[in-house]
């Protein structure tokens, strides 16, 4: 994120949690900031590309990740899919 105003969070975790996931220590960071912007995107709290961003990937690589964990690449709230569907209909008359 070169050329951004950043901010950092410290995460304490136990030691051997890393090495029982199978991860080094540099794949577990990045781990963590995908798994917290999923779930905030997740909950509609971020948009995919901010929720990207916080992840430290482009957002299509954070849509196409989403699949590993379960969540939904789409993610519209019932009222923003009655207004698709109501649209839809209005277009097709």
């Amino acid at each position: 994120m070169a050329g951004t105003d950043t901010k950092q969070a410290v995460i304490e975790y136990p030691s051997g949690i890393p090495e029982l996931l199978k991860l080094s220590d540099i794949e577990f960071a990045h781990e963590l900031s995908f798994l917290a912007a999923a779930k905030l995107y997740e909950i509609g709290r971020l948009s995919s590309g901010k929720a990207a961003r916080l992840a430290g990937m482009n957002r299509m690589v954070f849509l196409r990740e989403l699949d590993r964990i379960g969540v939904p690449a789409i993610n519209l709230r019932d009222e923003q899919i009655e207004a698709e569907i109501r649209a839809a209909r209005e277009l097709a008359g």
